[in-house]
């Protein structure tokens, strides 16, 4: 029986070690000083699936996985130039152990000789010092973390201390791409524009927006002010929320979501009711745009970590990139329609058609949003300075952006005049 027993354990370690496991938390500190620069690197023993926990001598073992799992997937660049590593220490550590919480004491840590402690596999981290020869500690670096191999989800923590002093936070999910550390201005626009340009067209509900933008007003001298009103407006919010002066109340979010599909089924029905004009349209979709601004904010707080030092520059390129994208559906969607009113639909019946879909598909959206907004407890916020300073500014905000939108609506009135 007892035999038994004895295989059956010898059985489950095996197959641990080479199982893949479902998620892991990789953390990554990095410091380029003078002419060298170290990455130390932590992640899950158990996700070491080569290593043969029941050899009597684990250290090379432990060596052969540092290279082959850590220290060839792991793509640092200086300069655009891939730096090679050369493994310096090994360290294994309990779960409990603190010493990432600053680079000092984890090099201290790993480069302690103490003996390992003794634990199961699953139940240890590995610990990897990787250093690397570098003309300067002031070059452009990025790296690509490549730790996705790990596990069938990998979280990347990475935290970068520049050589002034300053420590920049990193949180990439599985592949991320070459990631720049501290990107050039040119770096984080490019970045930026891409991805605003790519959220524009895989946002769902800012397309219905656009269509039922679109729809009844196909002349390209009225869609301009429509969706120059609806861009400004998204700019505004979504740059003052980077900035921090959009509420962080929990029930904030879930509103916002809420409010964009109902600023849908409002459009969509609207368009139904055939009760609209150029000025009346563009001042909603100036005060809706205000409301999708946000919804832009949050899917963007993410990625704001690759802004680096250029937040400003990164929000008006993501702002240039949505605006790109826009275009771009407007123009398809403006002889789009046009063809389909003309061949297959009468205008009207085929506007109140589209619309009554896109009211329904919002009108699901806004119910399934509100379901989960219900279980946010709302509370007011506090009347004190810092909230009556918040409120002016956003006053003082909407104030310049309205009167922009006039300003514009005003010129382009007098030009349509005979």
């Amino acid at each position: 029986m007892l035999l038994r027993l004895a295989s059956l354990l010898l059985l489950a370690v095996a197959a641990m070690a080479h199982d893949i496991p479902a998620g892991v938390t990789a953390q990554l500190l990095f410091v380029p000083q003078g002419s060298q620069a170290r990455l130390i690197v932590r992640v899950p023993l158990s996700s070491m699936r080569d290593i043969d926990f029941l050899a009597a001598d684990l250290a090379p073992q432990l060596q052969l996985a540092a290279t082959q799992w850590i220290a060839q997937p792991i793509e640092l660049y200086e300069d655009g130039t891939r730096l090679s590593p050369r493994i310096a220490a090994l360290k294994i550590s309990l779960p409990s152990d603190r010493s990432f919480e600053s680079f000092a004491s984890a090099l201290a840590h790993v480069m302690d000789a103490s003996p390992a402690p003794q634990a199961p596999p699953e139940q240890l981290l590995f610990d990897v010092l990787l250093e690397y020869p570098i003309r300067s500690a002031r070059s452009a670096f990025s790296i690509r973390p490549g730790l996705h191999h790990l596990a069938a989800s990998t979280t990347t923590v990475l935290r970068f201390t520049m050589p002034g002093g300053e420590t920049r936070a990193f949180q990439f999910h599985n592949d991320p791409g070459v990631v720049p550390l501290d990107p050039r201005w040119h770096q984080a626009a490019w970045r930026f524009l891409a991805l605003g340009f790519e959220h524009i067209l895989d946002g769902t509900d800012h397309l219905l927006f656009l269509a039922c933008l679109v729809i009844p007003f196909r002349r390209l001298g009225e869609l301009v002010l429509i969706v120059t009103a609806f861009t400004i407006a998204h700019s505004v919010t979504l740059i003052a929320s980077a900035y921090g002066l959009a509420p962080g109340v929990l029930w904030f979010p879930p509103l916002v979501e809420t409010l964009i599909a109902a600023s849908i089924v409002f459009m969509a029905i609207e368009n139904i009711t055939a009760s609209h004009s150029t000025q009346r349209r563009w001042l909603m979709a100036f005060a809706f745009g205000l409301i999708h601004g946000f919804g832009f904010s949050f899917a963007l707080r993410e990625s704001l970590q690759f802004a680096g030092s250029h937040l400003t520059v990164s929000l008006l390129s993501f702002n240039a990139g949505v605006e790109i994208g826009q275009l771009l559906v407007v123009a398809l969607l403006v002889p789009a329609t046009g063809l389909i009113f003309r061949y297959v639909i009468a205008e009207r019946a085929g506007t109140i058609v589209a619309s009554a879909f896109i009211a329904h598909t919002a009108w699901h959206w806004m119910t399934e949003r509100y379901d989960t907004l219900r279980r946010f407890e709302f509370t007011w916020p506090r009347m004190d300075a810092p909230t009556l300073a918040a409120s002016f500014r956003w006053l003082l905000i909407l104030w310049l952006a309205g009167g922009l939108i006039y300003w514009i609506a005003r010129r382009l009135r007098t030009r349509t005049l005979p």
